[in-house]
């Protein structure tokens, strides 16, 4: 919660070493961090989900047999107990090596052992994959200080409004969380498959360039999220100025 790391193991790394008191990971980062001795722990969210882990013969490999029989055994027994290893710690798909698993071990073949479940839609996170980068892009990633300076301005006035009765100041705190939170699209639209062709195809960083169509919807989101995050601000210190 203290900063954005280069690298995922960054964040176990910051909890482990005391750097960092809490920090977001998926869950085999936290377990094997517990599991290797270290003095923290690891809980769920309330809602969460489960993405399985992919394993697949990369085509026209070069020895295909034995990439087969290591995902062969990968799938024994064997293989989903060395899963359950310390530094290892993911959950195997097979529900029989959870008998082997340590005490409190989470176990999502059994109810309660995970937050409530959501349902990942595969298909629909491909179809809508490139335009979200691009509105996290544009809604984060490049007005990332516009939007820290709305969300404090938020948190100030909510914190001034404790203990206190004012439905004008609490209307106007309602009205700036709604503009940020406001996306330039709605649903359908991220899933046209017409509309998602414009987007540019494996856009690995935010700083890769854009242009034409992609880039003016782009420009067309960038100038409704900075107004929308300047004008929560002032909704939020108005509503602050009024306690």
């Amino acid at each position: 919660m203290k900063t954005i790391t280069e690298r995922s193991f960054g964040v176990p790394d910051g909890v482990n070493s005391g750097q960092f008191g809490i920090g977001i990971v998926i869950d085999f980062f936290g377990l094997s961090s517990k599991a290797s001795g270290f003095p923290v722990d690891f809980v769920y969210p309330r809602v969460t989900t489960l993405v399985p882990a992919n394993i697949a013969i990369v085509k026209n490999a070069p020895h295909r047999e034995t990439a087969a029989d290591f995902i062969e055994f990968l799938l024994s027994d064997e293989g989903q107990a060395l899963l359950l290893d310390p530094k290892i710690m993911r959950l195997p798909v097979n529900p029989k090596a959870y008998a082997k698993a340590p005490a409190n071990f989470p176990n999502p073949f059994k109810d309660n052992s995970i937050g409530s479940g959501v349902k990942f839609d595969l298909a629909l996170s491909k179809s809508r994959y490139n335009v979200v980068n691009s509105l996290f892009d544009v809604m984060i990633t490049y007005r990332l200080d516009d939007l820290r300076t709305a969300v404090k301005a938020i948190q100030d006035a909510e914190a001034a409004l404790q203990g206190n009765n004012n439905p004008a100041a609490q209307k106007l705190i309602a009205q700036a969380k709604d503009l940020v939170n406001a996306v330039p699209i709605d649903a359908a639209k991220a899933s046209d498959e017409a509309f998602n062709s414009i987007f540019k195809k494996k856009r690995k960083k935010a700083s890769t360039k854009v242009t034409g169509r992609q880039a003016e919807i782009e420009q067309q989101w960038d100038e409704m999220i900075k107004a929308n995050y300047a004008k929560a601000t002032q909704l939020a210190n108005k509503a602050k100025s009024m306690l």
